[in-house]
């Protein structure tokens, strides 16, 4: 069983053991169930009181699915997450609204997130009405606006006549207007060129500061994770396999895969670049679908080709390795997990 991450500080949101598995089924008139994607499997963490917490992996490992469950945007499988001394995925529709409140989400995509049929007044104004907070929602809208950047003035106008960075400044500010305590960013930054990345980060983090927002920022990005997180968490197919604090995980890291991923950072120093050491993983990230046994990394491990011992692969093979504390909280799932300085 994972351990579930301590943060140091009080835990807002839990999330305890998470399994998620997809159907898969067959083409045809029949489509008879064939098997199925274990898409999130096993995964636990904390969340403390204005803190953030990366969570970070390729594409397809299964961060955006442990970020909708962590919400309740869809069931899992097995397994729980606590917040406010409840289990969300115990509750009902109508028990989970009023929570609803206090968790939101910014998504990737900020034009596919926005209805194009709606003005931005009308985008931010949407949540205060649904949950009967509207009032003299005129001034709150304008306030919400003016909060992340945006120039009240344009409330009448439609997603497609702003830019990007805007348009995700108008998703923050549509999951801001319940004064949330969680608030989930899915690669909330990925879409948009470097520059706008940075105003759009600056925004989250003096946003967390003046309104005490505990944050899972969910990215690919390690350079982003390493600004804005507190800790991070590291996913590979469907299971954490690291998790520190940023400072610990970056000049500590312990897993080969955290490790070939922190050696693909670039430096801005040429020199640096072409002294360092870097950590290449061949062949292709195996299915979900039937994940290998032991240690899920194991098939492309540069330890396990090069390194190990025949006793030891066996090990890597047969035996899972169990998500272990090497020390001032930091973990790793690594039966030979060996700290090594990249950047």
């Amino acid at each position: 069983m994972t351990e579930v991450v301590d943060t140091g500080t009080r835990t807002v949101i839990s999330a305890k053991n998470l399994v998620k598995h997809f159907p898969v089924r067959s083409r045809g008139i029949l489509r008879q169930r064939i098997g199925e994607v274990h898409a999130v499997c096993d995964v636990s963490f904390d969340i403390g009181a204005n803190e953030t917490l990366g969570l970070v992996g390729e594409s397809g490992c299964g961060k955006s699915t442990t970020a909708r469950l962590l919400l309740n945007l869809i069931t899992p499988t097995s397994g729980s997450v606590h917040y406010g001394g409840k289990d969300l995925v115990r509750l009902s529709r109508a028990q989970m609204r009023p929570l609803r409140r206090d968790l939101q989400i910014v998504f990737q995509d900020p034009f596919a997130s926005l209805d194009p049929r709606m003005t931005v007044f009308e985008i931010i104004a949407e949540p205060l009405r649904i949950h009967g907070l509207f009032g003299d929602g005129g001034a709150k809208v304008r306030e919400l606006m003016q909060t992340v950047g945006l120039n009240a003035e344009h409330g009448n106008r439609y997603p497609h006549e702003f830019s990007g960075g805007q348009r995700q400044r108008i998703g923050v500010a549509r999951a801001l207007a319940l004064r949330p305590k969680v608030l989930v960013l899915d690669e909330p930054v990925s879409a948009l060129d470097v520059s706008i990345q940075a105003g759009v980060i600056n925004l989250l983090e003096d946003l967390q500061t003046e309104l005490g927002l505990s944050y899972l920022f969910v990215s690919h990005d390690l350079s982003v994770v390493r600004h804005i997180a507190h800790r991070v968490a590291v996913m590979y197919l469907g299971k954490i396999v690291e998790t520190a604090s940023v400072e610990e995980l970056f000049t500590k890291a312990s897993h080969p895969y955290t490790q070939a991923l922190i050696s693909a950072i670039p430096l801005p120093d040429p020199r640096k670049e072409r002294m360092r050491q870097r950590i290449l993983l061949t062949g292709d990230v195996p299915s979900p679908v039937k994940p290998p046994s032991g240690c899920r990394f194991r098939t492309r491990c540069p330890k396990f080709a090069s390194v190990l011992t025949s006793a030891e692969q066996k090990r890597c093979v047969e035996e899972e390795p169990a998500l272990t504390d090497r020390g001032q909280g930091h973990r790793s799932a690594c039966h030979y997990a060996e700290a090594v300085k990249l950047v």
